[in-house]
């Protein structure tokens, strides 16, 4: 194994200055949180190191397969359950049990989903989220008389940053974002995870995400691990080595109803990280696949259970 327990100590001590110190506040689910405004983590993903918990089993794939599913534009949770990734069920299920009245279980509805793919159009769309925003994002034309038209074809922002990196790595616009503001009503959740700036620097390519909210207890997790892929990923693509990853967090919570999570977590001590290898660089970003990655030397403690706040 490689790297340090450093990067994972940040995070606890995020987690348990929060716990202790952060304002009880009612959120958009009813739920309750504790929470601070404006945290910065920071680690090197020298010698391949990735940045994944131990101090619980993070299920790296699931989050690889949602950066997948993102990049292909897809916005229906159809191709996510088909292979078996729950994540973003709850939102369109929600949806359907206040529509019909039906107290149908989590199982039954992507079943339905998956056998039936009118169902699925109907019920399994989440709106114009991430990947729409981030390879589709809306381009308008003027018309003769004045109005505005959408076009058939919008923006990739994945493409024309990968172009970037490439032939303009000095450039301070190594950006994407799916804050789309006169999308966003449209969208089952606005983007938490809103916005990544990259950086070329002696070879290396660094990456930032901005988290406009973050659950610290379940979905940090899978951000932090998600950043370092693409970041990885985009460092192949343009023949770069990886550098740094740095995560900017708004509002960084913890839901009062993870208390056990909490406790049980801090409790327990991080050991080294486990290293990231692609072991396929294929033509393009948009043609990876999960057997590209390969996860070394990971060796977590349990996985710890917590309810997601809808």
């Amino acid at each position: 194994m490689t790297g340090t327990p450093d990067f994972e100590q940040q995070y606890l001590d995020l987690m348990r200055h929060i716990w202790t110190q952060g304002d009880e506040r009612v959120d958009r689910t009813g739920v309750g949180t504790r929470s601070i405004f404006g945290a910065t983590l920071r680690f090197s993903m020298a010698e391949n190191a990735v940045p994944l918990l131990t101090t619980k089993r993070v299920f790296w794939k699931v989050a690889a397969r949602e950066m997948l599913w993102f990049l292909t534009g897809e916005t229906n949770i159809r191709p996510l359950v088909k292979q078996g990734v729950h994540i973003w069920t709850d939102w369109p299920l929600e949806k359907y049990r206040k529509a019909t009245g039906e107290d149908i279980e989590r199982d039954s509805f992507e079943q339905r989903i998956i056998e039936d793919e009118d169902f699925a159009l109907r019920w399994g769309d989440l709106g114009p989220v991430y990947g729409a925003q981030w390879v589709n994002w809306p381009r308008y034309e003027r018309m003769n008389d004045g109005s505005f038209r959408r076009g058939e074809k919008g923006h990739n922002q994945i493409a024309a940053l990968v172009d970037g990196i490439r032939n303009n790595p000095g450039s301070r616009r190594l950006l994407f974002t799916g804050w789309n503001v006169d999308e966003i009503d449209r969208m089952a959740l606005p983007p938490c995870h809103m916005t990544y700036q990259f950086h070329v620097a002696n070879g290396k390519l660094s990456g930032l995400l901005f988290q406009r909210s973050c659950d610290l207890g379940l979905g940090f997790a899978f951000n932090i691990f998600s950043t370092a892929l693409l970041t990885r990923m985009l460092a192949q693509q343009c023949d770069l080595e990886a550098g740094d990853i740095i995560w900017n967090g708004g509002d960084v919570h913890l839901y009062l109803s993870h208390a056990a999570l909490v406790e049980e977590q801090l409790s327990r001590m991080p050991s080294a990280m486990p290293t990231l290898h692609l072991v396929r660089r294929p033509p393009s970003i948009f043609d990876y696949r999960v057997e590209d990655f390969e996860v070394r030397d990971y060796a977590p403690q349990s996985h710890i259970s917590a309810p997601v706040a809808v």
